[in-house]
């Protein structure tokens, strides 16, 4: 058995479907790792989530913003965003089904030495940790009352991790690491306003991989959300978000032996305007 883990997708269904073909995927033989963000902004997100939620056991999804953002959109917690391309999923018949498996997704996937994670894991968390504060997470948005966890989940405050947070306050910090996170503090203070490349850290922070003796480093953490990062491959740090949407490629490695796969994408996925208005000021890409 190969595992594939892949970059963000975001709707860009059919460069999956090619890059698929570069390494010959076979759903009883093969398993797929996928870093989150399988929607938005790309042309085909509802193609894109019943394909990955078809497969079944041969491809597991962890939480993206962006996925995070649909399922807020659709009980109406959230107002569109110019650049959305979810109308596809919102007007499915079958999208109560599709809203109910992607909110099960897990929010960090743990196997051996890997830990998959959308955007990042803050430095005094080791994996440990972290997976145990995904499942509080987890329990809420599997929960019954998941709609009133979705309304109170947009904002970026706290920006830091306390033991001592409780209720809202715990799990925004939680979500927002996991699937927003790039530059932090030493700290970790998170900063959630610079999108650009490393260079462009504000004063004080770095990217969150980079930070000394982060308690995460003996783990590889598999991630994407940071296109502007590009594709990047470290001996702890896997990190997939290569821009496909955006007319860069999509990018698979084959855990076992790193190779990597890429197929080019197309690049007017990113200028198709929703009229449903404009964005939030949090959960953003």
């Amino acid at each position: 058995m190969a595992i594939y883990a892949i970059g963000d997708v975001q709707g860009s269904f059919e460069a999956l479907r090619a890059l698929l073909g570069t390494f010959g995927f076979d759903r009883a033989r093969d398993r797929l790792w996928f870093v989150g963000d399988l929607v938005n902004r790309g042309p085909a997100s509802l193609a894109t989530l019943r394909f990955v939620r078809d497969l079944g056991d041969s491809a597991l999804t962890v939480l993206g913003n962006h996925d995070l953002h649909l399922l807020a959109l659709a009980q109406g917690f959230v107002k569109g965003r110019e650049d959305d391309t979810l109308g596809d999923v919102l007007a499915a018949p079958d999208r109560d089904d599709l809203l109910d498996w992607l909110r099960h997704r897990p929010m960090i996937h743990v196997d051996a030495d890997h830990a998959l994670v959308h955007a990042g894991l803050l430095p005094q968390w080791d994996v440990a940790t972290a997976k145990a504060l995904a499942g509080e997470v987890e329990v809420q948005l599997r929960g019954s009352r998941h709609r009133e966890f979705l309304a109170q989940l947009y904002g970026s405050r706290p920006d830091r991790w306390n033991d001592n947070l409780r209720g809202i306050d715990r799990l925004r910090v939680i979500v927002n690491a996991m699937t927003r996170l790039r530059f932090c503090t030493p700290e970790g203070v998170m900063e959630f306003h610079t999108k650009g490349e490393t260079a462009k850290a504000p004063a004080g922070y770095q990217p969150w991989f980079d930070v000394p003796d982060r308690k995460s480093a003996d783990y590889t953490v598999i991630c994407g959300h940071w296109s502007a990062l590009g594709l990047r491959i470290a001996p702890n740090l896997l990190a997939l978000d290569s821009g496909c949407v955006w007319g860069g490629k999509l990018s698979a490695i084959r855990l076992e032996d790193r190779r990597l796969y890429q197929v080019p994408c197309a690049a007017n996925a990113a200028h198709v305007k929703s009229p449903a208005g404009r964005a939030h000021p949090a959960l953003r890409r």
